[in-house]
């Protein structure tokens, strides 16, 4: 067990600081150097969370910081050179989702890190949401016989991107939302997928100056027979309740399992001018400490390092997703089915969580 982790971070946006938060909050993990391309925004963080250390390249924070591993918070499509620059250190990390945005990618990243024998996992974090880890595990259990069909429906208000990402035109909603969903899917039916037909429709976002695809409408076909329906999109309405519009229907050949993980009645306030649904579950705070699933899957990454554990998530597992996202894209373009290929082998009998 090692007696403390020193972590760094690259890339200060908004999720940047909610890593920094929760490695903060962990009394075994300590947070030595931050870096981001904006010399303003690295000093001002850096200075309101006491770190010492700031840069604005992360090849001299990696040659110069004392650091045992990094989170890579960048945009998803500005992840493989950071991944490599920090594998050749000897540095383990915790990449956001997705791994990367090109086939070319995945297998340099994948090949660098096995190559320089570091640890590394992804932030796909819906493995840690207590509903779809009930599934999971009743899954496990033969609650449902075998695991047979599935519907899976993970969609955004337009707010996420018109106004939360800037870089949301350079980016996809399969990217964004969609590898939370294949990442589920995969897991609740321990299997990958090998074929996908998808059609995808674009206008509404494109009308207001976001150029990027509305939403994709995808079947997914596992290797053992299972068939799901996938609906990713960010055109829901901006008045919806929930930033995420989130539904789940897992048909087994004994049973089945219905998740509404977006419309609660834990908590909902109204006022005279609007209702709202607070968030206790995803990414919410106690007595200001951190709190949440999206939370409890950065921290495993660091309690996996520190006890020397298996990683929730696989690069192979992550890798995977990335290869069915990019048939999935394909697909959507030419209107046709694609197999999927290249893909890695995942050990899903491990029992990780």
């Amino acid at each position: 067990m090692k007696e403390q982790l020193k972590m760094a971070v690259v890339g200060l946006g908004t999720w940047g600081e909610n890593h920094i938060q929760i490695y903060q909050d962990d009394p075994f993990v300590t947070v030595t150097a931050v870096c981001d391309q904006n010399p303003e925004r690295a000093a001002g963080v850096a200075e309101k969370y006491g770190i010492s250390q700031y840069y604005t390249d992360y090849e001299e924070m990696f040659d110069k910081a004392d650091m045992d591993a990094v989170a890579i918070v960048t945009p998803d499509f500005a992840h493989k050179d950071i991944a490599v620059s920090a594998a050749r250190h000897g540095k383990h990390m915790l990449i956001e989702k997705p791994l990367a945005t090109t086939a070319d990618d995945v297998r340099v990243m994948v090949d660098e890190i096995n190559r320089c024998g570091v640890r590394a996992m992804v932030d796909l974090h819906n493995r840690f949401s207590p509903p779809f880890h009930a599934a999971w595990q009743s899954i496990r259990n033969g609650n449902l016989g075998e695991a047979y069909s599935g519907y899976f429906r993970l969609n955004d208000i337009k707010w996420v991107a018109t106004d939360l990402l800037p870089w949301a035109a350079g980016s996809s909603i399969l990217w964004f939302l969609g590898s939370h969903s294949l990442d589920t899917l995969r897991w609740l039916f321990q299997d990958d997928v090998v074929r996908v037909y998808s059609v995808s429709r674009s206008g509404i976002l494109k009308g207001m100056d976001v150029d990027t695809v509305d939403e994709y409408m995808t079947t997914l076909e596992f290797s053992r027979g299972a068939i799901v329906q996938m609906e990713n999109g960010w055109i829901t309405p901006n008045a919806n309740p929930c930033v995420n519009d989130i539904k789940c229907n897992i048909m087994g050949t004994k049973g089945m399992i219905s998740i509404d993980a977006s419309n609660h009645t834990m908590i909902q306030e109204y006022t005279e001018n609007s209702v709202r649904v607070p968030d206790v579950i995803v990414s919410n705070k106690i007595f200001g400490r951190p709190k949440g699933f999206a939370y409890d899957s950065i921290r495993a990454f660091t309690d996996c390092l520190i006890n020397n554990r298996e990683f929730p998530v696989s690069i192979s597992d992550a890798a995977n997703t990335t290869l069915t996202l990019l048939a999935i894209m394909e697909s959507a373009g030419t209107r046709m089915p694609v197999e999927v290929h290249g893909l890695y082998p995942v050990n899903w009998k491990s029992g990780t969580p």
